[in-house]
């Protein structure tokens, strides 16, 4: 196991981005910046032995500020969206900024994936570790109290990423943290040839600005069903309201509505993709996971001074419902004092 810190650049602040890269014994590198916690690379081998990159990124600083992709970062204070920015809490009314109208998304206009946090590396027998702190002052981007953030990144010897999120806030407010990191593991130019499963019965049907209406619909024999595995691309264009009005997959998958059975790691989806072999479980303690097809990536800065393309990767983010502060019946986001927030998950790799 090893860890190795590089200067990776600078925010047009002139504050320097670092670079800690997680090396296990099995050929697995993870590359993870001081700058919205991003996971900048990750290389795995495919069936062959052959090690490649399996993410999006970009190579410089520049690049992740100016990108609205949000590729391999931690986003929040609230990931996903909050309806026009409002909700309520112990009868105040909140209202955040609205950076992708008329709604609130992934913690506003400098969210957590534009902050510098702070790195701690550590080496055991078989893990590697970077843990990234910060401290989110109370108003920031319109939420209330301040909030300590501890994200911890773990690499063992099983090819498994574990990240951790830990949260204490001073005054009561609302916390849904994710990894937004986009996959496509065999590096071609889109995500649509993975075969996927999602081990959910149910979403969140959502609005055109894809706010939730608030029921839980069924997903048995729609376009929206990978309770078996299929291909992402073969129900991808079918002429359903939910898929037209998102481009594609970006709706939230339910995996538990009520944490009945006390705090558990439960497996969420697996992707294989056939040509390369290689294959990624995701397992989580969250209750649902956004899945995107990338949708809205044509344009975006890609590494080696090109630009991606509509739907060239894939994301599995971890989360709560979208707008749960405005939805008393979805599994609660509210953070009081003297309260940890804590939420698990696992990117574990392999090959078919």
């Amino acid at each position: 196991m090893n860890v190795v810190k590089e200067r990776f650049g600078a925010l047009h602040s002139g504050e320097a981005v670092y670079a800690y890269k997680l090396c296990n014994q099995q050929n697995m590198e993870v590359t993870i910046l001081t700058m919205g916690g991003i996971i900048q690379s990750i290389l795995v081998p495919d069936r062959d032995g052959q090690v490649a990159e399996v993410t999006l990124g970009c190579d410089s600083v520049a690049d992740y500020e100016r990108s609205g992709a949000y590729f391999g970062a931690i986003v929040g204070r609230y990931a996903n969206r909050i309806a026009r920015g409002q909700f309520e809490l112990n009868g105040e009314s909140f209202q955040l900024a609205c950076n992708n109208e008329p709604n609130h998304l992934h913690g506003g206009h400098s969210g957590f994936n534009l902050q510098l946090w702070q790195a701690e590396p550590s080496i055991e027998d078989n893990h590697c570790s970077l843990a990234l702190y910060y401290e989110s002052e109370d108003g920031e981007e319109g939420y209330p109290g301040k909030l300590n953030i501890k994200v911890t990144y773990t690499l063992n010897n099983q090819n498994e990423l574990i990240i951790d999120y830990h949260a204490q806030c001073d005054t009561t407010t609302v916390v849904n943290l994710t990894n937004h990191t986009y996959f496509n593991l065999n590096g071609s130019d889109d995500c649509l040839h993975h075969n996927l499963i999602i081990h959910s019965a149910q979403y969140t049907p959502s609005d055109e600005t894809a706010i939730p209406y608030g029921d839980l619909e069924s997903v048995t024999n729609t376009p929206m069903d990978f309770q078996a595995m299929k291909p992402i691309g073969q129900d991808i264009e079918a002429s359903t309201v939910q898929l037209k009005q998102g481009r594609g997959y970006d709706h939230n998958w339910v995996i538990w509505t009520e944490r009945d059975k006390g705090y558990s790691l439960n497996s969420v989806a697996r992707a294989e993709e056939p040509d390369s072999g290689r294959t990624l479980e995701v397992l989580s303690t969250q209750p649902s996971v956004q899945f995107y097809t990338g949708n809205y990536l044509e344009g975006e800065p890609a590494r080696g001074g090109r630009q991606y393309g509509m739907r060239a990767g894939f994301c599995l983010e971890t989360q709560h419902f979208p707008d749960s502060p405005n939805h008393p019946e979805f599994p609660s986001t509210t953070l009081n004092p003297g309260e940890t927030y804590h939420e698990q998950t696992v990117f574990r790799f392999g090959t078919d």
